[in-house]
């Protein structure tokens, strides 16, 4: 749907003939660095074009009313302004009323409430971070509702706590850094310590990213993923017991191979190997593009993809026979999983002019070993969350 169609729709809803404002907040893709963010390590994302949309306009009350185009079925919900608790009942519209309870226990003035109406172009339960698009297309909308400036890492922030704090995932801060802070034709190489960043021009030459869908959803609250972080901060608490560290993103490889003998269990070990491996494979990808060595950076990739896989063991069969059959085509540099595991997506760097062949081919593979096929997006990297500019009709 177009801006067009969402802004008809927005007046047929809410039987409101006023030009609603329009925001956007992009979806991510992570190139490599997966389940470093939590353990203090380096990630390497990107904002995407695909994304969501939220249309708005201000209420004379205290009353905010919420539709989704993407969960027609339950109609406009309703919140009022004093009364914005969690309730599993809500559903999707917990993440703009945790925006919101967030925003006011921050001081920010809510005066009035309003009617919004999301569309996202996300897969749903995808693994390009939906949640983390919704709360900073919301937060951008209050910024623009209630003129004021926030500054984006505080936002950025905010939207972490509403996942960790009211949502109950407990997720690192690379999703809403990268919604944030992304940059057109840019990823971001990001130390989730002490959030300095550097920007990297993305230059894929006769070369494009391709999403891989396996449609497989993942639902990230009651996956594993929790459980993996509890198994790194136990890793860690281990390794602390002699070395001075205060996150495994602080370890080279070879220290870790010195001290991973302090870890008690294996299957803890097996997890702080992977995050940091990953964290300096994360490091020298920038280097490689930096260079112009993308067949080297695809190394990097598949390389990732085997640690997720035997290591953290968070990718299963369909990740697993996607990116498999990714690395047997012609014209492909690298390919992994990208997001959380569980499901969802793979991403994968492919010859522009064998994209159509690349798509059959895993296509076929995918759904004799699977039984469905997988969906493919190629995506532009776009800019962060930002108010859209939108021609008024009169």
């Amino acid at each position: 749907m177009n801006v067009a169609e969402l802004t008809k729709s927005f007046e047929q809803i809410f039987q409101r003939k006023e030009q609603p404002r329009v925001f956007f907040a992009p979806g991510r893709i992570n190139l490599i660095g997966e389940h470093t963010d939590y353990n203090g390590g380096h990630v390497f994302p990107a904002a995407i074009s695909f994304g969501t949309y939220a249309l708005v306009l201000p209420r004379d009350d205290q009353m905010f009313r919420f539709y989704s185009m993407n969960f027609m079925e339950t109609g406009i919900l309703s919140v009022p302004l004093d009364n914005l608790s969690y309730k599993d009942t809500d559903k999707w519209m917990n993440y703009p009323k945790g925006v919101l309870k967030l925003w006011q226990e921050k001081g920010l003035s809510t005066p009035y409430g309003a009617d919004i109406l999301y569309y996202g172009n996300i897969p749903n339960g995808a693994g390009l971070s939906s949640s983390a698009s919704i709360e900073l297309a919301t937060a951008v909308l209050l910024e623009g509702l209630y003129g004021v400036t926030l500054d984006r890492l505080d936002m950025i922030k905010l939207g972490q706590r509403v996942e960790n704090e009211y949502i109950g995932v407990n997720s690192g801060i690379m999703d809403q850094f990268a919604i944030g802070m992304g940059k057109k034709d840019h990823a971001i190489l990001l130390d989730c310590q002490s959030l300095s960043y550097q920007y990297a021009p993305i230059e894929l030459d006769d070369h494009t990213i391709v999403i891989m869908n396996t449609n497989k959803r993942r639902e990230l609250a009651g996956s594993k993923y929790n459980e993996r972080r509890a198994e790194c901060e136990r890793a860690l608490a281990d390794l602390q017991n002699e070395l001075s560290i205060t996150s495994l993103g602080d370890l080279t490889e070879s220290q870790f191979e010195t001290h991973k003998y302090l870890i008690k269990q294996d299957s803890d070990r097996k997890r702080a190997k992977h995050a940091v491996y990953e964290n300096q494979r994360t490091i020298r990808a920038l280097a490689k593009l930096k260079a112009g060595k993308l067949g080297e950076f695809g190394t990097l990739m598949n390389d990732s993809h085997v640690s997720l896989q035997k290591d953290y063991e968070v990718t299963g069969l369909e990740l697993d026979t996607i990116v498999q059959a990714a690395w047997q085509q012609e014209g492909v540099l690298g390919a992994r999983m990208t997001g959380a595991g569980f499901g969802g997506c793979a991403i994968a760097i492919v010859e522009k002019q064998l994209v159509s062949k690349f798509q059959k081919n895993v296509t076929e593979i995918y759904r004799t070993n699977i039984g469905y096929e997988p969906t493919f997006y190629q995506a532009a990297i776009s800019d962060g969350a930002k108010e859209l500019k939108i021609e008024r009709s009169f």
